[in-house]
């Protein structure tokens, strides 16, 4: 366990990795994916384990049911094996590059742009 959340560690699928991110899409975790893999990082993905339910309360009489609730989206656990790694610490510290050859910048990390822009430093947009 982490002593703070910079450094989570989990199992995925029987290998102990470095989380990267929790509870994405599985449009998000192909798009890390691309990026790590890119990178020669080694990386899982695993199934999100569902949200935690609570037990119903009994109703009392007269009382109706309440309406069911919507389905769970599926969401994936991305994580890669090596556990040094931080997402933090490598976009900042510039360590991760696109295909293309640019560096990941963080809007380029949060899907905000297309291209990463990385001749402008993100404290200047």
């Amino acid at each position: 366990m982490a002593i703070n959340q910079n450094h989570v560690s989990e199992e995925l699928n029987g290998v102990k990795c470095a989380v990267v991110e929790k509870n994405v899409t599985a449009e998000r975790a192909t798009f890390l994916q691309q990026i790590l893999s890119f990178n020669k990082y080694n990386i899982e993905i695993a199934p999100s384990p569902p949200p935690k339910t609570t037990t119903p309360i009994p109703l009392k009489e007269g009382e109706e049911a309440p309406p069911p609730a919507a389905p769970v989206p599926e969401t994936f656990t991305v994580g890669v094996t090596d556990m040094m790694f931080n997402a933090i610490n490598a976009i900042f510290g510039r360590l991760l590059h696109t295909p293309d050859g640019h560096v990941v910048t963080l809007a380029y990390w949060n899907q905000k742009d297309k291209l990463s822009q990385d001749e402008k430093p993100y404290y200047e947009r």
